[in-house]
């Protein structure tokens, strides 16, 4: 992963994280131990689904980037399938708390967009890339 991307990752996952841990604490103060695992169930769930999301859309940029649009839109339509399976597969768990879980996934979601757009928006990408041969250009006008 070249160092930029690795970067906006960064920038998105920490600020993330942090929110998640203070979800757990809250949580766990006002609803019990099942707030607080229902807080880091929803953290980590953001973070990996976020994460991975970022990944494959910056892989499809480099190696096709035509789709890139296509493919942002059908990624955020899986994610959104994924965590309908999700919430499916645990809809009358006893694990967690799911208020603390809803609540700490819509929380964490809206931190990992802000971040990651403060992140890009900060980073020096360049739009075209710079010719790497070094070479002098050749002449392409009129020649009299």
């Amino acid at each position: 992963m070249p160092s930029n991307d690795a970067r906006i990752l960064l920038q998105a996952a920490v600020p993330t994280a942090a929110v998640g841990a203070i979800a757990a604490v809250v949580s766990g103060v006002v609803v019990g131990g099942k707030g607080a695992i229902g807080s880091v169930v929803a953290a980590v769930l953001t973070i990996l689904f976020m994460g991975v999301g970022l990944y494959v859309l910056q892989r499809i940029a480099k190696s096709l980037p035509h789709l890139f649009q296509m493919m942002g839109l059908m990624l955020y339509a899986a994610q959104i399938l994924l965590l309908f399976i999700f919430l499916s597969a645990f809809k009358n768990t006893t694990l967690f708390h799911p208020r603390a879980f809803a609540i700490t996934l819509i929380a964490t979601t809206l931190v990992w967009i802000a971040a990651q757009t403060r992140a890009h928006m900060k980073a020096k990408i360049l739009y075209v890339e710079p010719d790497s041969s070094g070479g002098k250009p050749e002449k392409s006008g009129h020649s009299s």
